[in-house]
């Protein structure tokens, strides 16, 4: 029986992971959300709900590693399942935007 790997990982996994490669970070809400505050670190942002996420992530390079984050770690979640099926190579869900400025993530607000 096919298994889906766990693509989640804690934020303090999502620190170690960074400090060995840093990445790609994609925030995946909105871009309302987005300006309204995101992390210092994020590189793209790519609206998960705006019915073309799969066609706007076929330009990524496969063989990079993906971390994405939302505001509840869910549409991350999804996202992170939809790269994955596509064939890329490491993906993983980071959580919720909140989650991770508690966790020390600096913010742009």
């Amino acid at each position: 029986m096919f298994k889906s790997k766990n693509l989640d990982i804690s934020t303090a996994e999502f620190k170690e992971k960074l400090d060995k490669e840093r990445g790609v970070i994609i925030d995946v809400r909105t871009k309302e959300e987005y300006d309204a505050g995101h992390l210092k670190l994020t590189d793209d942002q790519i609206d998960y709900l705006n019915g073309d996420f799969q066609e706007s992530v076929k330009s990524l390079d496969k063989n990079k590693t993906y971390y994405l984050y939302c505001r509840s770690g869910n549409r991350s979640g999804k996202a992170a399942q939809i790269l994955d099926k596509e064939g890329f190579e490491s993906v993983f869900n980071v959580g919720g935007y909140e989650d991770l400025v508690s966790a020390g993530f600096e913010s742009n607000k």
